[in-house]
């Protein structure tokens, strides 16, 4: 199996710590993450991922939104310069502990944040990441 993650989740798994939309929007995050935690590869996706997933069912699910999209583009491309390679739909990789911490340490610098303009949960990720990452499930 592989989990399917757009671009700008790369960014989001980073400093989830159990809040989300719903209680079955947090139920299925925490089944995601505890697949990548148990080692399962990613493919980068373009549009809706696992963990879209149970919004797909609303009127006009926000994932669906332009805004998201752009999301992707500036993670993939913010992710992908500092792991030195594009991130791109179709992409295939893990998520090991090692390019977890790289990638904490980056967000943690601003440096892959630009995605997160605008994002209603970006004072939690901001606190998350100031806390040094400690309560986060992944």
């Amino acid at each position: 199996m592989t989990v399917r993650l757009r671009a700008h989740h790369l960014l989001c798994l980073l400093t989830y710590v159990g809040k989300g939309y719903s209680p079955a929007f947090t139920a299925n995050y925490d089944q995601v993450v505890k697949r990548l935690g148990e080692g399962e590869g990613v493919l980068i996706v373009s549009g809706p991922d696992d963990i879209c997933a149970p919004l797909l069912d609303e009127p006009e699910p926000h994932c669906l939104r332009e805004s998201a999209a752009e999301r992707d583009r500036l993670a993939a491309r913010d992710v992908g310069a500092f792991l030195n390679r594009p991130i791109r739909a179709g992409d295939r990789f893990v998520l090991d502990a090692s390019s977890l911490a790289g990638m904490r340490e980056a967000f943690s610098a601003g440096l892959t944040r630009q995605a997160c303009s605008g994002c209603e949960w970006s004072g939690l990720c901001d606190a998350v990441a100031a806390g040094g990452f400690g309560d986060t499930r992944l």
